[in-house]
């Protein structure tokens, strides 16, 4: 059943003030805005020549499985070609961080890619508030795609590491050439422990798409189609940057793009509802300041591990999808265009006061 509650939510304010600082390799940072109510505890603006390595690890290969455990069909690399700082982007706020997919010969693939990531070098949890502003340019075609998503960086006492999907996953920006009008913000979790074993069917998820148009979740759940979008159609992913963040509290985590809240997912049974738990997984759409929410529950399913009281490590990853019933955006169609850039701006991570 799908019950729409009428709810008025105060907006967060945002203070002016504004600070220069300089990064790792002594270049000035442009003005980051100070939130009311935060601390900022990390930040990568892209500003240097190069990436800083005191920040990012650099991935090559293709993962688990041979195919990043999703059915893709790329090789990421650490050359130029896939990953470097470019500086002549229109509207960024000083370098970006291009991440580009090219169709071409490399090894044992026919497509290369880039991806980073911020494992063992930084990590966060509740209490935090994290961002990036990212132009996915030129994913356009079905089977390009582009993430901004975390993994988890703790591992239970006694355990040589956390498997998946027990430990988690927060997919703040998942956005495919396939679904070009929308973005959808996840979290995958366990629905047992099995004593920390990956088992093929135990793995629940719970994700919201936005509509860049409507800036709320569509009325009706978008389907492959549309693509390619005209060139900077603000209408999608592809048409300039947006700001895609996450609010981690104790007991939810809300995904908002450019400020706007759509997707609201509580861990615990019966929080979304604010009623007794059933011992469901469940969502609830809402009317929040006249745009529909998706709110839902629940992903701490056992008391072993409670994955979203941990902390987690960023990743920035673009991929080329190889398989329609395992990759999330579908096969590559052959008339997709390459090379395939997107631009990460900064992102950052403020601390809740």
């Amino acid at each position: 059943m799908r019950i729409t509650v009428m709810l008025i939510l105060i907006p967060l304010l945002i203070c002016c003030q504004k600070s220069d600082k300089k990064d790792n390799n002594g270049d000035v940072k442009t003005n980051v805005p100070a939130y009311d109510g935060y601390q900022l505890i990390w930040q990568e603006e892209f500003n240097g020549n190069t990436l800083d390595n005191k920040k990012w690890n650099i991935e090559t290969g293709t993962g688990i499985g041979g195919n990043w455990g999703t059915g893709q069909l790329d090789r990421a690399t650490d050359r130029p070609e896939n990953l470097r700082i470019q500086t002549d982007i229109p509207d960024a706020d000083g370098g970006t961080l291009a991440v580009t997919t090219r169709k071409e010969s490399f090894v044992d693939r026919n497509y290369t890619s880039g991806r980073v990531n911020t494992q063992n070098l930084g990590a966060f949890g509740p209490g935090t508030r994290i961002e990036a502003r990212i132009w996915a340019r030129d994913v356009k075609y079905k089977g390009q795609g582009f993430a901004f998503w975390m993994m988890p960086v703790e591992k239970p006492a006694g355990q040589p590491n956390i498997m998946w999907p027990q430990g988690g996953e927060i997919d703040i920006m998942e956005y495919v050439g396939s679904i070009p009008y929308h973005n959808l913000g996840t979290v995958h979790y366990a629905w047992f422990w099995k004593d920390n074993q990956y088992l093929d069917w135990n793995h629940g998820h719970q994700g919201a798409y936005y509509n860049y148009a409507e800036r709320q979740v569509p009325a009706v759940k978008p389907e492959y189609g549309a693509w390619p979008p005209k060139d900077n159609d603000p209408n999608t992913g592809s048409g300039g940057f947006h700001t895609y963040r996450i609010d981690w509290y104790k007991e939810r985590i809300e995904f908002s793009i450019d400020g706007q809240v759509y997707h609201m997912h509580y861990f615990n049974d019966g929080d979304a509802f604010g009623q007794a738990p059933d011992g469901q997984d469940g969502q609830i759409e809402r009317t929040i300041n006249g745009k529909r929410v998706l709110a839902t529950e629940y992903s701490h399913h056992f008391n072993e591990w409670k994955p979203f009281e941990h902390s987690f490590y960023l990743i920035l990853s673009a991929g080329v999808g190889g398989n329609d019933n395992q990759t999330y955006g579908g096969r590559i169609t052959e008339d997709a265009k390459f090379p395939c850039s997107v631009f990460i701006d900064w992102v950052r991570v403020y601390k809740r006061l």
